[in-house]
């Protein structure tokens, strides 16, 4: 099985940033790409970034040029790096495996940004 933890959320104001953390244990051998998806108050859940085995990169297009997604496979973590955030960036941020896997859910991390 593998344990995915979501951390680094909180209240920031409209330009700040803030730095997520996902990190993974147990069967990590079975990630592939690792992704993190967020769900705003009223909307789906949706795939904001991701980052494969060997490195590629995917940002939704509302993201790029703010959003950078790394992996430390020394640490078995992946990070999300949000600058400039906007109000309608405010959602809980979870990671998971894209595609996802109902089990590897967490609690996410709640993302909020005031104007």
């Amino acid at each position: 099985q593998v344990q995915l933890v979501e951390s680094g959320g909180g209240l920031v104001q409209v330009g700040g940033s803030l730095r997520l953390s996902c990190a993974a244990s147990g069967n990590t051998f079975r990630l592939n790409a690792i992704g993190w998806y967020r769900r705003a108050p009223g909307k789906q859940r949706e795939l904001v970034a991701s980052v494969s085995s060997v490195g590629s990169t995917y940002y939704i297009d509302s993201v790029k040029g703010r959003f950078t997604i790394s992996k430390d496979n020394t640490k078995n973590t992946v990070y999300l790096q949000m600058n400039s955030l906007k109000p309608d960036d405010t959602a809980v941020y979870y990671c998971n495996s894209v595609p996802p896997k109902y089990a590897y859910w967490g609690q996410g991390t709640q993302v909020t940004v005031s104007s």
